[in-house]
C-alpha cells in the first residue's frame, strides 16, 4: 500500500483524552478516532490489524473443531428474562423498544441468543458435542467508559459456545478452548498465563481468565502468583493462607467501651491503643441493591468486594456515604461495630470469626469497644470469605508466596454447567431416550482490546513496535526523497518484489522531509524499515533494520526479499 493511497492522520502532539500509552499510540499513530465517550472509529492502519488478530482466532478456533456462525447484536429482551438475567446484569446492558414496543436488548455478550438457536435444533446427543463460535460487535454500556478500546462501549469480541451431553466430554470441549487460547496468543507475539476467577454476571462455578502482564498503569487487574506452584488467580478470586498467630484460647473477657478521641482508622487505632491491626476488627458499611450490610475483616486486612457482591447475590453494590453510615450507625466514619447495629446484616469473615475478644467501632463517635466475641456479642448473618489476598500471602496450595502482579484480561473461559440450558430449553435425548440439559461452556477473546493490550508490552519513547503477526504491515519502505529518479525507481522495485513474495509493505511516497517520514515511521510501529538513500544506493544497498533495533543493515537490492523474510523470522 502507497502511504498517498490511504488514510494515516498521525498526530504530533500528546493527547489529553489518553490516560494510558497504548491509548496515546493508537490515537497518535492515526489509528483510531474517537466518535463518543467508549465508541472508536478504526482507521485504515487499525483495520488491519483487527483483521490479522480475527485471522489468528479464525483459524484456531477452526482447528479446535469450532463452527462459525453471525449472531445479532439485538435480542429480544425476552431470552434474557427467561435466563434471570435481564433483571441482574445491571445497567451495562443497552434497552430499547422497537417500532412495535417489543423490548430489545443491545447484547454485550450472546449466551441467550446461541442457546435459543440450539433448544430450536439439537434433539440427540448424536448432534454433541457442538462448538459455536463468531468475531462480532458488542455493546455494554459502561458507567466510565477510559483507555481507549481497552474499556469502550462498542467492541469486537470472539465469542464460542460449546454444549456437550456429559461431564467427560465437556472436559475435553474446555480444554480444546484453553489449548486454543494459548495458541492464539503466542502466534500473536503475547505471552500470557490463565488465572483463576470470579464468574461474575456470567454464571457458573469455575472461569479462568488470560492475562498479560504489564509493567505499565495499564495493569487493570491485581493477579496473584505463587513464586513456588505456579498457582495463579484473580485478586478477586484468590484464596491464601493466612500466617497471622493463631487465637489464643483466652476465655472471653467482659466488653469495655473506652474513649479513642482522634483515632478513626485503623492505624490511628492501633497506635492509640498500642495493640496490633490483627487484635482489630474492621465493620465496613456497604449498600447491596439499596438495602445496608455491614462486611467484617480483621483490621489489617481488606474487604474482597467482588467476593461480598457474590456472598450477598447483590447486583449493585457500593460503599455506603458518610450520611448513610451516620443513618445506619449513629457514628461517624470510622466508629461503625456489629454490636448493637439494628436492621442491618452483617457478614463476618473466617479470620474475624475465629477472633478472640477482638476491638470494634461502639457505634459512637470517637469510642470502640474491647473484648468482643461473635456470638456472644453480636450475631453473623454469614460466615463466608470476604477477605483480599495481598502480596506475600502464603499459597494456599503449598508454601509459597504470592506475589501480586498487574494484568490484562484479553480472554476468558466459563464452566456454566446446565443453567442456561435449562432455563431456555437447550435439552437432548440420551442413549436411553432420556431427556437431559446440554452442558455449556463460554470462551471469549476481545478482538479490539488484545491489540491495543499488546502495544503496553510494545513500545518505546518513539512509538508503536507492533508483533509482526499482527503489525498492520511487515515492511515499511522509505525513499528519503521522492524527487530522485534512482531512489524511486529502487524503491518501485523493490516494492514489487515483495508485494510478489505476499509481504505486506507500506511504501511510503510521500514528497516529505526525512524527518516528518523517519518519525511517523517510529510512530506507526512496522516491525520492518527498509531506508534507501543516495549514499547506500550508490553501491547498490539499501538500509535495512527492525523497528526495535537501533543499527542497520546494508542490503543490495535484489536481495531484500530474502533479507526481510531472515529477519522477520528473528522477531516476535
Amino acid at each position: 500500500m502507497r502511504w498517498s493511497k490511504t488514510y494515516i492522520p498521525t498526530l504530533r502532539q500528546k493527547q489529553t483524552e489518553a490516560e494510558l500509552i497504548s491509548h496515546q499510540l493508537l490515537l497518535r499513530a492515526g489509528y483510531i478516532r474517537k466518535l463518543a465517550a467508549g465508541i472508536y472509529l478504526y482507521l485504515p492502519l487499525m483495520q488491519r490489524v483487527i483483521d490479522k488478530f480475527s485471522n489468528i482466532v479464525r483459524e484456531e478456533m477452526n482447528r479446535a473443531g469450532a463452527l462459525e456462525i453471525t449472531m445479532s447484536v439485538l435480542c429480544p429482551a425476552e431470552l434474557w428474562q427467561k435466563s434471570g438475567r435481564y433483571d441482574t446484569i445491571g445497567k451495562e446492558q443497552m434497552r430499547l423498544k422497537d417500532r412495535h414496543q417489543h423490548d430489545m436488548v443491545l447484547c454485550g455478550t450472546h449466551e441467550e441468543t446461541v442457546t435459543n438457536l440450539i433448544a430450536g435444533e439439537v434433539r440427540s446427543y448424536r448432534q454433541l458435542p457442538l462448538n459455536l463460535y463468531q468475531i462480532q460487535v458488542k455493546f455494554r454500556d459502561e458507567i466510565r467508559p477510559r483507555f481507549g478500546l481497552m474499556r469502550g462501549r462498542e467492541f469486537i469480541m470472539k465469542d464460542a459456545y460449546t454444549f456437550d451431553a456429559d461431564a467427560e466430554s465437556f472436559a475435553r470441549s474446555y480444554q480444546a478452548m484453553v489449548d486454543a487460547y494459548f495458541a492464539v496468543f503466542k502466534r500473536a507475539g503475547l505471552d500470557v498465563i490463565k488465572v483463576e476467577s470470579d464468574s461474575g454476571a456470567m454464571g457458573g462455578k469455575v472461569a479462568h481468565e488470560f492475562m498479560l502482564l504489564v509493567d505499565t498503569d495499564a495493569g487493570e487487574e491485581d493477579i496473584a502468583v505463587c513464586n513456588k506452584c505456579g498457582y495463579a488467580a484473580n485478586v478477586e478470586k484468590a484464596e491464601f493462607k493466612d500466617d497471622a498467630p493463631d487465637p489464643t484460647d483466652a476465655e472471653p473477657k467482659d466488653m469495655e467501651t473506652i474513649d479513642t478521641p482522634g483515632a478513626a482508622t485503623i492505624e490511628e487505632v492501633t497506635e492509640f491503643l498500642k495493640v496490633d491491626a490483627t487484635a482489630l476488627a474492621k465493620t465496613l458499611m456497604y449498600k447491596a441493591d439499596g438495602k445496608p450490610v455491614a462486611a467484617m475483616v480483621r483490621g489489617d486486612r481488606d474487604v474482597n468486594e467482588v467476593k461480598l457482591r457474590n456472598a450477598l447475590k447483590a447486583v449493585d453494590l457500593e460503599m455506603a456515604s458518610e450520611e448513610e453510615v451516620l443513618k445506619y450507625t449513629g457514628a461517624p466514619v470510622g466508629f461503625a461495630g456489629p454490636v448493637g447495629l439494628k436492621d442491618v446484616q452483617i457478614l463476618v469473615d473466617p479470620l474475624v470469626a475465629e477472633m478472640k475478644n477482638m476491638i470494634v467501632g461502639a457505634n459512637a463517635g470517637e469510642k470502640h469497644i474491647k473484648n468482643v466475641n461473635l456470638d456472644r456479642d453480636f450475631k453473623a448473618a454469614e460466615v463466608i470469605d470476604l477477605t483480599r489476598a495481598r502480596g506475600g500471602d502464603t499459597c494456599p496450595h503449598c508454601d509459597g508466596k504470592l506475589d501480586v502482579k498487574d494484568g490484562i484480561e484479553v480472554g476468558n473461559t466459563f464452566q456454566l454447567g446446565t443453567n442456561y440450558a435449562e432455563k431456555l430449553g437447550a435439552k437432548f435425548l440420551d442413549a436411553d431416550s432420556e431427556e437431559r440439559p446440554c452442558i455449556m461452556g463460554s470462551y471469549g477473546i476481545g478482538i479490539t482490546r488484545t491489540p491495543q493490550a499488546a502495544l503496553e508490552k510494545y513500545f518505546d519513547d518513539k512509538g508503536i513496535i507492533w508483533p509482526k503477526a499482527i503489525a498492520p504491515y511487515l515492511v515499511e519502505l522509505i525513499p528519503i526523497k521522492m524527487d530522485n529518479e534512482n531512489q524511486v525507481a529502487a524503491a518501485e522495485k523493490i516494492y514489487a518484489a515483495l508485494t510478489e513474495a505476499g509481504i505486506d509493505v507500506l511504501y511510503d511516497d510521500r514528497d516529505e522531509r526525512p524527518g516528518v517520514k523517519f518519525n511517523d515511521a517510529d510512530l506507526v510501529g512496522v516491525p520492518v524499515r527498509i531506508t534507501i538513500g543516495d549514499k547506500s544506493l550508490k553501491d547498490g544497498n539499501v538500509e535495512l533494520k527492525a523497528r526495535s533495533a537501533d543499527k542497520f543493515d546494508l542490503v543490495p537490492v535484489n536481495e531484500v526479499v530474502e533479507a526481510v523474510i531472515r529477519l522477520a523470522e528473528t522477531l516476535n
